[in-house]
């Protein structure tokens, strides 16, 4: 069985590099996809999927070097973990925990600035496997 999952949102904050015992590069962030729609009275509504994303590697050094919070990246992903919750409001809810394979830099910084198109992070980097957390 195989699931691949594509996503392109905003990075909801700066991305964390952190390190395994053994010294390998991990990267955490969070990402925020938004479905937008007018309803029937024509109001706009915005609905916000949020995703932890997971990068290894030289993919992480790379994003931790050129992302900050409000960057549009696109992430491709085969590994997908939901986890329910509760909120700090006491409500039921949900996250989406996913690792990527291939992480593209897309826009400017999030705050018109930046380069645009592409970065040298979009290529697929072979890893030996991810080692549990």
């Amino acid at each position: 069985m195989f699931a691949k999952l594509i996503i392109v949102g905003n990075l909801g904050s700066d991305p964390e590099m952190r390190y395994t015992p053994a010294g390998k590069p991990y990267l955490r962030m969070s990402l925020a996809v938004n479905r937008t729609w007018a309803n029937d009275k024509g109001e706009k509504q915005v609905d916000t999927t949020w995703f932890r994303v997971t990068v290894w590697g030289k993919q992480a050094e790379a994003c931790n070097q050129y992302l900050s919070k409000g960057r549009m990246v696109l992430v491709e992903a085969e590994q997908i973990k939901a986890s329910a919750y509760m909120s700090r409001d006491n409500q039921p809810a949900a996250t989406l925990e996913i690792v990527a394979r291939n992480v593209r830099f897309l826009g400017g910084n999030g705050n018109g600035n930046g380069h645009n198109g592409a970065s040298g992070a979009e290529q697929p980097v072979e890893e030996e496997g991810e080692p549990e957390l």
